[in-house]
C-alpha cells in the first residue's frame, strides 16, 4: 500500500503543494524562487502507525520498497533491476582514516553503472503515471544515461541537454540508449532552455532547471532513499557516518530522507551523520560561516566535472543540518586521481573521479576529527571509472610492447618499477 497522497513540501519554507502540475517539477518552490533562493519540493509520506520497513519481494529492483516511494498504488514500475548493490569492505582505507571500518556502497553495479539509476527508475515511473510523452534532462553524463535507459524501457522520448565539454564516452552512452542529445556551451543555457521546453511543450523535467540549482525531479530524489534502506539491512548495525559525493544534492538529500524514514518508524535510533564531498566547497563554506545559502564559490576545470559546482542546494543544507553533518572540499585533481588508482589497486574497485571524492573527503574528515576511531563509515561509490577512462589513462604509463621472451618481460617490468 502506498504511503504517498500526492503532497510535496518545500525543503526551505515547508510550503505544501498537492499534486503539482508538470510545469512545477524541476523548478522548485515558487515562493522561495521569488525570494531568490531556489529550493526543491519533495514528497511527503504518511508514516503513521508504521513500525517496520515494508519490503515486497514480488516487486522488481528497488521497487521492493515501493510502499515508501511516491507512486500511486496502481503505477506499474519501470525497472531494469536496479538497487541491491553490494557493500565492499575497505580495510586499508579504514586503517588510513583511523576508524573502525569503511565500506563502499558500490553503485557502479546498477544497470547503467551509476546510482542515477535509482532516481531514473522512480522519476520515469512517475512520468508514465502522469502521462508524459517526453522527458528532458540536463546532464553531464550519468544522469542523462540513466534517464535515457529508463525512458527507452518505458517507451518514452528522451531529450538530453548536455555540455560540449563532457567526455565523448558520456555522449556515446546517452545516445546509445536512443536519447536525442544536444550540447550547449554553458551550464545555465541548459536550464533556461529546459524551463522553456517544460513550459511550452509540457515535457517532464528529470533534472532541475532553477538557477541557482534547487535539485532534480522530486520523485526521483526519493529513489535514493532506497540506499539508506539497503544499508540498514546489509550492516549488522547502522553506519555512524555516510560520505556522499555532492553537486546539487539529490543523492545526499534522498539518503538522508531514507534514514529519517527509518528513524521515524523506529527501525533505527538516529540518522547517521552525513558528509558531503564536493570539489570546491560551497556547502563547506556555508556551514563554516553559518550562511543560509551555499555559494557561489570560485571553480575551475576538474576531473570530478560532474560534481564541480559553484553552488550548493537548499536540499543539501537541509540534509546536513538534520544529520549534524559536515562538508569537505576536494579540489586537488592529482589527489583524486591518485586515490582512484589506490582504491583500484588495493581493493579492486575502479570508481569515477567524482565518486573518489568521497574517499578523499573521508581523509579530510579524519584529519579534522569529524570522524573517530569508533565510527563505521560508508562511502557512496556513485559511478564506475569506465565512464571517463581517458582521465585515468593520462596518469598511467604506456603499455610496453615486447618480444616473446622472459628477458624482455623482465626488462619491461624493471623499467616500470623505476619510472
Amino acid at each position: 500500500m502506498s504511503r504517498y497522497d500526492g503532497q510535496l513540501a518545500c525543503v526551505r519554507c515547508d510550503r505544501r503543494y498537492l499534486a503539482p502540475s508538470v510545469a512545477l517539477i524541476g523548478g522548485g518552490c515558487p515562493r522561495c524562487a521569488d525570494e531568490g533562493v531556489p529550493a526543491n519540493i519533495l514528497p511527503v509520506l504518511d508514516l503513521t502507525g508504521m513500525d517496520h520497513l515494508p519490503v515486497d519481494l514480488a516487486q522488481p529492483g528497488l521497487f521492493r520498497y515501493r510502499a515508501m516511494l511516491p507512486l500511486a498504488a496502481d503505477t506499474r514500475p519501470v525497472s531494469l533491476g536496479e538497487g541491491g548493490t553490494p557493500l565492499v569492505d575497505l580495510p586499508h582505507l579504514a586503517e588510513r582514516s583511523g576508524v573502525r571500518g569503511v565500506f563502499l556502497k558500490d553503485e557502479s553495479r546498477n544497470p547503467t553503472w551509476s546510482y542515477k539509476d535509482r532516481l531514473a527508475a522512480v522519476a520515469v515511473s512517475k512520468a508514465v503515471e502522469v502521462g508524459a510523452g517526453t522527458v528532458v534532462v540536463a546532464s553531464t553524463g550519468n544522469h542523462g544515461a540513466a534517464i535515457a535507459a529508463y525512458a527507452a524501457r518505458a517507451g518514452l522520448r528522451c531529450v538530453v541537454l548536455t555540455l560540449a565539454s563532457v567526455p565523448a564516452t558520456m555522449k556515446t552512452l546517452m545516445q546509445s540508449y536512443g536519447a536525442d542529445v544536444v550540447a550547449l556551451q554553458h551550464p545555465a543555457d541548459r536550464w533556461s532552455l529546459m524551463r522553456e521546453l517544460v513550459a511550452t511543450r509540457g515535457w517532464m523535467a528529470m533534472s532541475g532547471f532553477a538557477n541557482p540549482p534547487a535539485g532534480s525531479n522530486p520523485y526521483g530524489v526519493d529513489g535514493y532513499k532506497t540506499i539508506a534502506y539497503e544499508l540498514v539491512e546489509q550492516l549488522s548495525r547502522p553506519p555512524d557516518v555516510v560520505v556522499v559525493p555532492v553537486a546539487y544534492g539529490d543523492g545526499l538529500s534522498g539518503i538522508g530522507r531514507g534514514f529519517a524514514d527509518l528513524a521515524a518508524i523506529g527501525v533505527i535510533e538516529r540518522v547517521p551523520r552525513l558528509i558531503a564531498a564536493e570539489p570546491f566547497g560551497p556547502l563547506a563554506a556555508a556551514l563554516a560561516s553559518g550562511a543560509s545559502v551555499a555559494g557561489p564559490v570560485p571553480v575551475q576545470p576538474s576531473v570530478a566535472f560532474s560534481t564541480a559546482s559553484p553552488f550548493g542546494s537548499q536540499q543539501s543544507l537541509a540534509a546536513l543540518w538534520a544529520s549534524h553533518g559536515a562538508a569537505f572540499a576536494t579540489p586537488d585533481d592529482e589527489e583524486i586521481m591518485a586515490t582512484q588508482l589506490q582504491l583500484a589497486q588495493e581493493a579492486g574497485v575502479y570508481l569515477e573521479a567524482s565518486s573518489v571524492t568521497a574517499a578523499v573527503a573521508l581523509g579530510r574528515a579524519a584529519a579534522a576529527g569529524v570522524v573517530c576511531h569508533e565510527d563505521t563509515v560508508v562511502i557512496i561509490g556513485t559511478s564506475t571509472g569506465l565512464k571517463d577512462v581517458g582521465a585515468t589513462a593520462a596518469r598511467l604509463p604506456d603499455v610496453a610492447v615486447i618480444p616473446p621472451s622472459v628477458d624482455a618481460l623482465d626488462d619491461a617490468l624493471t623499467a616500470r618499477t623505476t619510472t
